[in-house]
């Protein structure tokens, strides 16, 4: 991979990981489109590793306030869902590691995956306005549907916002709590990553930060602008483009 490669890997990555659109599966299709033989899922985890630092970065307020404020209900409960929240992805990730990697290398999985991504991004644009709050029950719901979005092509944005619109919560609190539970599942996956490679790893630094740099300043752009775009209630166009990209996808394999 040379350093441009991983330059729009990187942009890729930071407007495709907060867009409901798929980080993961775009960045496999780029992959292909470019030519790029990666072996290994290293530099998608870099490049993720560098979103979660916008994430960081946009909601450090909020997560300030959370950190030194814990003693307070609301956070202690905010703490408590989003721990609830990840235990789906620990299970499906641990659990279904082996097969989900080889997903990484195969586009038409990757197309059906879009294809999926778009219908359900679709509906939402069928849901009401609600403002209700969270509970242990939707935490699990939502973070079922973040562990589904471990298949590349799934986004991860689109299955915890959509799911928390469905259920009820509003726009700036999907948001909030989406981007929240992402912080210990990119976490995860990049310890997982980092242990199963061990001194094996097959990046080079240089690409690995420039991809890692790229992905943080594009992130924290595209982030700002999803959380004006779910305001104005325009989500359900990105199922579109989700469902002709995968269309695409799958007829041209």
């Amino acid at each position: 991979m040379t350093n441009v490669e991983a330059l729009i890997l990187g942009v890729l990555q930071g407007i495709a990981e907060f867009l409901p659109i798929s980080s993961s599966g775009h960045l496999v299709i780029m992959q292909s489109v470019l030519g790029i033989q990666q072996p290994g899922n290293e530099f998608e985890i870099v490049v993720h590793l560098g979103t979660l630092a916008s994430i960081i970065v946009v909601f450090f307020k909020d997560i300030k306030n959370i950190l030194f404020s814990m003693y307070k209900n609301e956070n202690h409960n905010l703490i408590y869902f989003i721990m609830i929240g990840t235990l789906p992805s620990i299970v499906v990730g641990l659990g279904f590691k082996n097969q989900i990697q080889s997903l990484f290398e195969d586009v038409f999985s990757v197309g059906i995956a879009l294809i999926f991504t778009g219908v359900f991004l679709f509906y939402s644009r069928f849901f009401n306005v609600k403002n209700k709050q969270l509970s242990i029950f939707k935490s699990v719901v939502i973070g079922l549907f973040q562990s589904i979005a471990i298949i590349p092509g799934i986004s991860r944005s689109g299955m915890t916002i959509t799911s928390a619109l469905f259920l009820g919560l509003n726009s700036n609190d999907a948001a909030k709590f989406s981007f929240l539970l992402a912080i210990p599942a990119i976490t995860g996956a990049g310890i997982i990553t980092m242990i199963d490679a061990g001194n094996q790893i097959l990046i080079r630094t240089d690409a690995a930060m420039i991809g890692f740099i790229s992905s943080f300043i594009v992130g924290v752009l595209s982030l700002k602008w999803l959380i004006k775009i779910l305001e104005k209630g325009d989500f359900y166009y990105f199922g579109i483009y989700c469902l002709l990209l995968g269309l695409v996808v799958v007829w041209s394999c």
